[in-house]
């Protein structure tokens, strides 16, 4: 294991930061131990207690994961809290939280200047909360066009995280990880942070700005220029399809000539990689927006919702309002 030379010893500072944990139930637990395990670590390379921790529910009563693991709870929602940041968890559909004491509790640690930092699916609760007013964020990317719907005016990035001032947010998943050594710099230095960063075997290091999802290329393991740009097209004009001939032309090729490249290079036609793509981003929007089944039918290009409904049917094994209620749904 890494240790600290005496002189990186000495460049850390004696101050001992309490680390608020607001646990709502369906917090992803991916997202949870990558943040917290970094300041876990940052105490046992430095030889002492540079952090510490306290866990809060909504009710002080236990609170369950995203995999139904329990978490036991230091305290409650409302009562007093001393802590230098506060970070909020939450998956599941987070556009349906509406506690109005949490967000009552969250402004007033605002205004008794905690940091507070929403993770995976907390930057929504921040903006309910109305925290995020004037400030950079982000959320993880699932839960983005729910926030852009709820909050248009959102100055919102879609990348790791965004340190803005005394609010953060992340996109939860492996990006806990990369923030919380961000934030172990900030308070201690690059060599713990650097020494935190080696333990968990992380030889590379992302930026906040890396984007949250693999590029078009990765995803559909693809490299012809001429198929990018149309898949591109597709994901980028879900809500008015283009045609094929519009397409074609987009790839310099006849209507022919594509399909037989999406032929070789996907196995799939023009019109079955299209529909994958409308469809996929229609389970998105009922995952994690409250639009009716027949608006998200609309935003995907679907003349009706009797189509949508038997196209979603044929693709995902059950009905878009079932998707809705979580049957396909596993937080992040």
């Amino acid at each position: 294991m890494p240790r600290l030379s005496d002189n990186d010893r000495l460049m850390i500072t004696s101050d001992i930061r309490t680390l608020g944990l607001l646990l709502i139930d369906g917090f992803a637990l991916m997202s949870y131990a990558s943040l917290i395990e970094p300041f876990r670590a940052a105490n046992i390379l430095a030889g002492r207690t540079l952090y510490r921790w306290v866990h809060i529910s909504i009710d002080g009563q236990p609170v369950r994961a995203s995999n139904g693991a329990t978490m036991f709870a230091d305290q409650m929602v409302g009562e007093a809290l001393d802590c230098d940041t506060l970070f909020v968890f939450a998956a599941g559909d987070p556009s349906t939280f509406a506690d109005q004491p949490t967000f009552v509790w969250l402004r007033r640690l605002a205004r008794a200047q905690v940091r507070i930092a929403g993770v995976s699916g907390g930057p929504f609760l921040l903006a309910r909360a109305g925290l995020l007013e004037g400030y950079r964020a982000t959320i993880h990317w699932e839960h983005q066009a729910a926030l852009i719907e709820a909050f248009p005016t959102l100055a919102l990035e879609p990348i790791l995280y965004v340190i803005d001032r005394r609010r953060m947010t992340c996109a939860g998943g492996t990006a806990g990880l990369d923030f919380a050594i961000e934030l172990i710099e900030r308070d201690h230095g690059a060599s713990l942070a650097a020494k935190v960063s080696e333990w968990f075997i992380r030889t590379d290091p992302r930026r906040a700005d890396r984007p949250q999802r693999s590029s078009l290329r990765e995803r559909h393991g693809v490299d012809d220029d001429r198929l990018l740009r149309v898949l591109a097209e597709m994901e980028t004009s879900v809500e008015e399809p283009r045609s094929r001939e519009q397409l074609a032309k987009l790839a310099g090729l006849s209507v022919r000539q594509l399909e037989r490249l999406f032929a070789s290079r996907l196995g799939r036609t023009v019109g079955q990689s299209y529909l994958d793509i409308r469809l996929a981003q229609a389970l998105q929007l009922l995952r994690t927006t409250g639009q009716a089944v027949t608006m998200v039918a609309i935003a995907c290009g679907f003349q009706s919702s009797s189509h949508f409904s038997r196209a979603f049917r044929e693709r995902y094994g059950l009905s878009p309002s079932a998707a809705r209620l979580g049957k396909l749904y596993t937080p992040v």
